[in-house]
C-alpha cells in the first residue's frame, strides 16, 4: 500500500507540517499541541504553518483528511473479486494492515473519536467515506441491498474500529486477571465480529 503521507525529501513544506502535526496530536493530543511546536516538527516558521493552513481547524482538518486518505488507500488495495463476503473481508483485512502499520492513525483515531471534547469531524469524514463505499458496494450488486444502508455503514465501522477502541480496555483487563494467574502470559488479541 502507497502511504499518502509520501515518503523521502521531497515532501512539499505543506505535507512535512500536516505529518508533523498527525504525529504529534497522535502522541500528546491536540490541545496539547501548538502550532510552534508543529513547526518546529516540521522544520519550518509558524508563519508558513498560517500560510498553508490558516488556523489550527484548518491544520486539523487536513490531518483528518490524511487519516481518511489512510482508510481510503487500504480499501483501494483489497482485491474486488471473490463473493460479497470475501470482498467485506478483503477489505476489513486491508484496513487491519494498515491500522497495524501505522500507530499514529490509530492513536489519533482514539484520541479524537473518544474525546468527547474534540472539535474534529473525523467521525463524520470516515462515516461519509463508509458510506460512499457502501453505495458503491451496493449499486453493483456486491452489498445486499435488503437492509438500510445506515446500519450496513454502522455495522461496517464496528467491524473495522471496534478493535481499535476496546484493545486497550481488553489488554487492561487481561494485566489485571493475568497478575494472579501465572498459566496465561500471552494475552490474545480481541476479535470482533459483528453481522
Amino acid at each position: 500500500m502507497t502511504d499518502p503521507r509520501a515518503r523521502g525529501n521531497d515532501l512539499t513544506a505543506k505535507a512535512r507540517i500536516r505529518n508533523a502535526a498527525l504525529d504529534l496530536y497522535a502522541e500528546y493530543g491536540e490541545d496539547r499541541v501548538s502550532m510552534r511546536t508543529v513547526a518546529d516538527e516540521a522544520g519550518v516558521t509558524v508563519g508558513l504553518v498560517q500560510h498553508h493552513f490558516k488556523t489550527k481547524d484548518g491544520l486539523r482538518a487536513a490531518v483528518e483528511q490524511l487519516v481518511v486518505d489512510y482508510f481510503l488507500l487500504a480499501i483501494e488495495t483489497a482485491s474486488p473479486t471473490g463473493t460479497p463476503a470475501q470482498i467485506a473481508a478483503n477489505r476489513d483485512e486491508a484496513v487491519r494492515d494498515m491500522l497495524e502499520t501505522h500507530p499514529a492513525v490509530v492513536n489519533y483515531i482514539r484520541r479524537t473519536v473518544l474525546d468527547p471534547q474534540s472539535q474534529g469531524r473525523l467521525l463524520e469524514r470516515l462515516v461519509d467515506l463508509t458510506r460512499t463505499e457502501i453505495s458503491k458496494l451496493r449499486n453493483n450488486r456486491i452489498a445486499s441491498t435488503r437492509r438500510p444502508e445506515s446500519t450496513q455503514v454502522i455495522g461496517l465501522l464496528v467491524r473495522q474500529l471496534g478493535q481499535l477502541f476496546l484493545q486497550p480496555m481488553i489488554d487492561e483487563m487481561w494485566d489485571y486477571l493475568a497478575a494472579g494467574d501465572t498459566l496465561h502470559s500471552d494475552k490474545p488479541v480481541l476479535s470482533v465480529t459483528v453481522t
